[in-house]
């Protein structure tokens, strides 16, 4: 029988169970938090990027939830430099044009910072002169570094970023490093 997990992945951790990196000192990996067998993660999500990751045994699940082509929304929420203004969301909603090409329309807007969130380790730089703020945005298709490069691209660095959720799976209140089994939800689309 299948199993697929939820996992509030920390910042700095690998989204992976072993580390073939070539740095001195071992870096953390899923296999820190998580002792479950023959589970694999569904996508990834760079090291410097916390959130909900999923895990499962279930190949077809896996491929579902990683393959852009199934159009699959994730949400995150994005601390960023500075206060975005109308046009700089209408930009992310539109799609913006990055150096591998066009993005898709994404869902953006201003929002307050997430309730229950968690202090980061360790946290982020902040400087007087510049305000920050934070954005959920939404996007259906899912390239490296997407979110970062299309903040950057409308003049708004990412601080922070935390993906809250994949589909119809939410954080729900994980804590980073806590996992549970994902209740059982059929993808649409």
């Amino acid at each position: 029988m299948a199993r697929t997990l939820l996992f509030n992945k920390p910042f700095g951790t690998l989204p992976q169970f072993t580390d073939r990196g070539t740095e001195g000192s071992p870096r953390a990996t899923l296999s820190d938090h998580v002792q479950v067998k023959g589970v694999y993660p569904a996508g990834r999500l760079d090291r410097d990027s916390e959130g909900l990751m999923v895990l499962t045994s279930d190949g077809r699940l896996q491929a579902r939830i990683a393959d852009p082509k199934h159009k699959l929304a994730k949400l995150y929420w994005v601390q960023v430099e500075g206060l975005p203004d109308d046009a700089a969301l209408a930009a992310l909603r539109n799609g913006v044009t990055l150096k591998d090409g066009p993005t898709r329309p994404a869902e953006a807007r201003r929002i307050d910072a997430p309730e229950g969130l968690w202090q980061r380790d360790p946290p982020i730089r902040v400087r007087k002169s510049v305000p920050d703020s934070w954005i959920a945005l939404e996007l259906r298709e899912g390239r490296n570094r997407q979110v970062r490069r299309m903040c950057a691209h409308v003049g708004h660095p990412c601080l922070r970023l935390i993906r809250a959720a994949i589909g119809p799976w939410h954080l729900d209140g994980l804590q980073p490093g806590e996992w549970r089994d994902a209740p059982d939800r059929p993808l649409r689309g």
